[in-house]
């Protein structure tokens, strides 16, 4: 994968006097932030690099979820809401350029200005700012956000309140924040933050809206019609206070965006070929080249479009539970990753098109090296090597099956590990020293066929090993509920990364989240070693350490063995009707919510 346009940017930045101080010694009000260096984009800019500022408004398009929703209230747990709505009815102080690891211009804020050491972030508000009723936005309406979305929001907003130590006016439009942690990222994530009115929620719990009481935003798109469980319309505000603001050039271009609700993704596609939906995404590499010749597509009505990406891999797979016995012993999960016949499962289902994820920041400049650590990366682990999992400085790679149906080799060496730890077969059963069965529950999202015919695969080679298996399929909420609450050996996992990896690390697997129900340290790790080096990465004051540090994470997390990984989404796939078009530029983070349908337009 080419990596051209990071490494051009690092280089870049590091030529520059200020590279790694830049930031930290901003003493006067700017129009952007960088996590290291300055940000890319001069402040007299016009639109982001990968918009197109001329691009038509007009059309009408639609999308399509799997499942249902019963709220429309992104900002607390209680109900399931339409993913699209956190990015597409709301907006944040700050906007992220998806053409820089980490970088944010002014959106609701004119200007942020920080501390000598990013002690506190100020930041000012643009006077046109308004909500979609036509009322300003405040600053009494930006304090209140952060403390009621970190005190009584969903939990994603806590953490971040916990290390603000005041937040106060301190003029007619701008606002301060002082944090009680030292964390460079801080000052980043305080404009990340959703902006919502105050004054809609007088004498009202947050928690306790009805599916009717939508949140009030500021976005180019508003909620204008719902059905629960059927649709929800967003319909583009004509009088959108932004529609000049530099960062909003060129998006939100679509007059409307319907978004349907289907009870499987098979149902789904099918309405796509339909001409219901107006564009998907595809992640099969082998059903992009084989399933996409249905009438509409034949004749020109649909198109395929691919995009290319410079982000990591990140994580997808099952996760292993390890708060559970035997899943707490690594010779099991080194066993179950044995079992798991990746080349033989990638045959089947996508043609071995797909290359596997070799770490959670592979196909990245942040991905681990293989082999054994070396300079600041083995400097780094050294603190930690008395705990560290083998493998994590001396190298650690994927098992490689040999491509056959019965993988023996690797499930000689599964059986074996299975022995260490104390299991032996009885009656063709595999059992512990009490007499106890070897026995595992897999939860898998209903209508995500593809990993149930991953998981299918791998329950074989499991009964051959003398396993017991039990697949849960369930329904969103249901599977909600249950990885909520831990209440699994295996489930299908998906995490994100990023190129400029911060705070959220420390949710993903950092030991404070481990046991906190609802948060997203699934796998259960407690690691002094994962705790250790996620500070070191946030409080590294050059590119090179932060590179380092999140190589050193990385390998520790692989070595670990926490998931069986599948197969690296590296290009983006989308088949969209012919009259969806976007701009020529993809961001360095590829095709995305940033990019589908944020900066397309409709042309006939």
């Amino acid at each position: 994968m080419a990596l051209t346009r990071f490494r051009s940017f690092i280089q870049k930045s590091a030529a520059m006097t200020l590279i790694f101080m830049g930031a930290t010694a901003m003493a006067e009000p700017k129009h952007g932030i960088a996590m290291y260096g300055e940000p890319a984009l001069p402040a007299d800019y016009s639109a982001l690099p990968y918009a197109n500022p001329d691009a038509p408004k007009g059309g009408r398009i639609a999308t399509g979820n799997n499942g249902g929703f019963d709220s429309l209230n992104p900002f607390v747990r209680k109900g399931k809401v339409p993913w699209q709505l956190r990015f597409f009815a709301y907006e944040s102080l700050m906007g992220r350029n998806r053409d820089e690891p980490f970088a944010l211009y002014g959106l609701l804020a004119e200007t942020i200005e920080t501390g000598p050491n990013r002690e506190w972030v100020e930041f000012t508000l643009r006077p046109e700012a308004k909500f979609w009723d036509g009322t300003p936005v405040t600053v009494e309406d930006v304090i209140w956000s952060y403390e009621t979305l970190g005190t009584e929001g969903h939990p994603r907003y806590h953490g971040f309140w916990n290390k603000i130590e005041t937040i106060e006016q301190t003029g007619e439009h701008s606002v301060r924040m002082t944090f009680n942690v030292e964390d460079r990222e801080l000052a980043l994530i305080a404009g990340l933050r959703p902006i919502l009115k105050k004054a809609q929620w007088d004498g009202m719990d947050i928690n306790d809206s009805t599916l009717q009481q939508v949140p009030m935003g500021t976005s180019p798109y508003m909620v204008t019609d719902f059905e629960a469980n059927r649709y929800v319309v967003l319909t583009r505000n004509p009088d959108y206070w932004g529609k000049d603001v530099p960062f909003r050039k060129g998006t939100h271009n679509f007059d409307e965006i319907r978004i349907e609700f289907f009870g499987d993704a098979g149902v789904l596609n099918e309405a796509f070929k339909a001409g219901e939906i107006s564009f998907l995404r595809e992640f099969n590499a082998e059903k992009w080249e084989t399933n996409y010749d249905f009438p509409r597509a034949q004749s020109g009505d649909v198109v395929k479009s691919e995009f290319t990406h410079e982000k990591p891999s990140g994580m997808t797979g099952l996760v292993m539970n390890t708060r559970r016995a035997p899943l707490d012993d690594i010779r099991v999960r080194e066993a179950l990753l044995q079992a798991f016949n990746f080349e033989f499962i990638n045959d089947t289902i996508t043609g071995g098109r797909q290359p596997r994820i070799t770490s959670y920041f592979s196909n990245s400049v942040l991905g681990m090296d293989h082999g054994r650590a070396k300079g600041k990366v083995a400097e780094f682990l050294e603190p930690y090597a008395a705990s560290l999992p083998e493998g994590a400085i001396e190298g650690y790679s994927l098992p490689v099956a040999d491509g056959t149906t019965r993988n023996r080799a690797n499930i000689v060496k599964a059986a074996g590990l299975l022995s260490d730890a104390g299991f032996t077969i009885e009656d063709g059963v595999l059992k512990n020293q009490e007499g106890e069965p070897l026995e595992f529950n897999i939860v898998l999202r209903q209508g995500d066929t593809e990993t149930q015919t991953v998981v299918d695969i791998y329950k074989e080679a499991l009964d051959r090993l003398g396993v017991t298996v039990q697949i849960d399929v369930l329904d969103g909420p249901q599977y909600t509920e249950r990885t909520n609450a831990y209440d699994f050996d295996l489930a299908w996992f998906r995490r994100g990364l990023s190129l400029s990896p911060g705070n959220e690390q420390y949710l993903y697997w950092g030991s404070e989240y481990a046991d906190r129900e609802s948060a997203r340290n699934w796998m259960g790790v407690k690691s002094p070693a994962i705790d250790g080096l996620i500070d070191t990465m946030l409080t590294s004051e050059s590119q090179e350490d932060f590179i380092a540090a999140t190589k050193a994470l990385d390998r520790t997390l692989m070595a670990g063995r926490y998931v069986i990984p599948f197969w690296n989404y590296a290009v983006g796939r989308i088949a969209h009707i012919k009259e969806m078009r976007y701009p020529k530029k993809t961001p360095i983070y590829g095709e995305g919510y940033w990019m589908t349908p944020e900066t397309w337009w409709y042309e006939e």
